[in-house]
């Protein structure tokens, strides 16, 4: 069992920067690919960022592609979303979730474990 626990959300203008962590406790932390997700009101689930359970491989999408960055520290059990550039596009429930599957997993099924979420939203 794997405990999830989001902070860093918040209500910033267009332009800024904001950083998501989250941080896990229970089973190794280390053996988990961990992705942020995020859903829009009237929208589906997203996958926005994965990183693997070493750190060396990443994913984005397309949208966040050079303005997020995913990183993790195992040693400390957490993993981190920086945001910059914000836009209000990027307003959203944004939540982590770790899985058991190996490389950069980009379903919603292949996730085992989630946060309870965090708000971000973006004013133009």
């Amino acid at each position: 069992q794997v405990q999830l626990v989001e902070s860093g959300g918040g209500l910033v203008q267009a332009g800024d920067s904001l950083r998501l962590s989250c941080a896990a406790s229970g089973r190794t932390f280390s053996s988990y690919a961990m992705g942020w997700f995020r859903q829009a009101p009237g929208k589906e689930r997203e996958s926005v960022a994965t990183i693997s359970w070493s750190g060396g491989n990443t994913y984005y999408a397309d949208s966040v592609k050079g303005r997020f960055t995913i990183s993790r520290d195992n040693a400390k059990n957490t993993v981190y979303l920086q945001m910059n550039s914000l836009k209000p596009e990027d307003t959203a429930v944004y939540y982590c979730a770790a899985s058991n599957v190996l490389g950069v997993p980009l379903r919603i099924q292949e996730y085992d474990y989630w946060g309870q979420g965090s708000q971000v939203t973006v004013s133009s």
